[in-house]
Parts: C-alpha cells; sequence; structure tokens
C-alpha cells in the first residue's frame, strides 16, 4: 500500500474526483461547485445522478463515457468531466457528448418539431492550457452566439471550461467561493493544515470528505491504485521524452508525443486504468461481498452495478 505522506487526496485523480463528488449523499458539494460557477446565470436547487455509460440509439453507435451526468429539476442535464492531460480532438468531444443527449431528447417516431429542448451543459475542469486561449483567461463560457452582434443565440446550451493551470491566486488572495473551488482543485492534496479560507460552510465537509485518515481500508486500495496507474504513465511518458532527447530524434519525439498522448490517453489512459481500476474493484467487492456487506454499500465503494456484485 502506497504510504502518503498527504493529509488529502487528490481531487484531480479518477479516485479522488468522483470520491468528493459522486455520492448521492454528498450531491450539495456538487450543487454548491456548480452553482459558483453559474452564479448569475443559473441556480440549481437539487440534482439526481444519472448513469455514467451512454449507449447510442442502435448497436452500431459509440458508447461515451461521462465522469457524471446529471439531471436539475427542471429537466437540464449537466456533463461533468476531469481532463488532466491534453487531447487533440477534446472540443469535438465535448460537443459530441452535448449532442448525444440533445438527440435523447428527441420522441422516437416523432415526425413534428413542437417540441421544447431542455438545457444542456458541459463543465470540464482542465489540467491543462488550451493552444489558442489567452494566457491569463482560465474560465470560458462558449455558447451559441451571433457573429455579428454577439448575442447569444441559443441560451439552451453552453460549455465551461477551466483551465487551472492558469489559475495562480495564492490562498491569501481568494476573494469567492469559485476562487477556493479552484484553489483546491490545484492544491488540496498538498494542504497540510486547517486552513482559514476553508473552515467554515461546504468547503469543511469537502475536506472532511477528501481527508485520506477517513477512507475505509477499501477505499485507500482503490485510491492507491489509481494514483499508481497515474504515476506510472507519467513516468513512461518522462522517460520517452528524455530517450528522444538523448538521441537527437527531434522530430520523432513531436510526432511520438502527439501520437502517444492521442492514442495513449484516449485508448491507453481511458481504457487501460478503466480496465485496472475495474479489476481492482471486482476484487475489493468479492472481498466485501464475502464478509457480508450490503450489496448497495459495496456498489457506492467500488462503483459497480449490483448485478455485477451479485454474480461475482
Amino acid at each position: 500500500m502506497i504510504q502518503s505522506t498527504t493529509r488529502f487526496i487528490d481531487p484531480l485523480s479518477d479516485f479522488g474526483f468522483k470520491h468528493i463528488f459522486g455520492s448521492e449523499s454528498n450531491k450539495d458539494v456538487l450543487i454548491n461547485f456548480l452553482n459558483q460557477l453559474l452564479y448569475g446565470q443559473k441556480e440549481i436547487k437539487d440534482l439526481t445522478y444519472g448513469p455514467t455509460e451512454h449507449a447510442g440509439s442502435n448497436k452500431y453507435t459509440k458508447k461515451v463515457f461521462f465522469d457524471f451526468l446529471c439531471t436539475g429539476c427542471n429537466g437540464e442535464q449537466f456533463i461533468i468531466e476531469m481532463q488532466r492531460a491534453e487531447q487533440k480532438n477534446f472540443r469535438d468531444r465535448a460537443v459530441f457528448y452535448t449532442s448525444r443527449l440533445i438527440n435523447d431528447q428527441l420522441p422516437k417516431g416523432s415526425s413534428h418539431w413542437n417540441i421544447e429542448l431542455k438545457e444542456v451543459f458541459l463543465v470540464a475542469i482542465l489540467d491543462f492550457n488550451f493552444k489558442d486561449s489567452p494566457q491569463t483567461q482560465y474560465l470560458h463560457n462558449v455558447s451559441l452566439t451571433n457573429t455579428y452582434t454577439g448575442e447569444i443565440f441559443y441560451h439552451k446550451l453552453n460549455y465551461k471550461f477551466l483551465e487551472l493551470p492558469k489559475f495562480v491566486k495564492t490562498e491569501a488572495e481568494l476573494e469567492t467561493d469559485l476562487d477556493r473551488w479552484l484553489f483546491l482543485f490545484k492544491h488540496m492534496s498538498n494542504l497540510k493544515s486547517d486552513s482559514i479560507a476553508f473552515n467554515k460552510g461546504i468547503f469543511q465537509k469537502v475536506l472532511k470528505i477528501a481527508e485520506i485518515s477517513n477512507l475505509t481500508k477499501e477505499e485507500k486500495e482503490m485510491y492507491d491504485s489509481n494514483l499508481k496507474a497515474q504515476w506510472d504513465y507519467e513516468n513512461s511518458i518522462a522517460y520517452a521524452k528524455e530517450r528522444a532527447a538523448e538521441e537527437g530524434l527531434k522530430e520523432g519525439l513531436e510526432q511520438g508525443i502527439e501520437r502517444g498522448i492521442e492514442r495513449g490517453i484516449e485508448q491507453g489512459i481511458e481504457q487501460g486504468i478503466e480496465q485496472g481500476r475495474r479489476k481492482k474493484a471486482m476484487e475489493i467487492a468479492s472481498q466485501m461481498k464475502q464478509e457480508k456487506m450490503p450489496i448497495d454499500m459495496i456498489a457506492r465503494l467500488t462503483q459497480l452495478s449490483a448485478l455485477e456484485i451479485e454474480t461475482l
């Protein structure tokens, strides 16, 4: 087991992100974050978590996997994604995700357009920078607009992109709760002690959820496994860069890193880490089942379905 010297989990790890925001009992944490992000635009009263696996309308359509999919009180839908490494076609993927939800709102077989669509939002927390965005702009609010007037043409489709590397405020400079959220995303795993900036309101609950000492044995094993997979990937990329530099293969490095980012992240990381996490989750679930733990509790801790657990 990995011996961590930090007090809190990394919220940008796959386990950390889902542990903090993915529990029905802690959905007030996600609601607070979204309300800070949408302040002045929309207020969310409640959310219902939906399935993260989204199949197409037929067997030939590609499945998509969201980090989170939630529905608001008025039927509006929120896709929440965390992306640690840059992807070549990330914006295309964001648009594709929202198009799936819009398409699913249309009644099957309907031949008329007397249909009012619900709002669709995509929120992406990025641990990298867009290459073509202003150096100091870390929050991007994207909508369909009239290019001549700058006015919003359609209010029901909205994208929020947060570029965390550009957020450089210190703890003493934090002014809003959104500032505090962004600071925690970047620095939570390095916080050593209680801070005045986070000692009240929802942030007290966030830090309690994220404290490593509060994790169960099974949760700690899953977190350690997730960290190891991420470290292995980062070390592999660093080693590839070092070898290429030593051999003077500049052109090969550029092409290799581009292919590695595109293929390694899209295929290797998303599939490999997910397969590794799933295998570990199955092992832990089997052990928990042998110890007569309730199926619903096992499902919440391992993020496996009840049917999968029952077949173990």
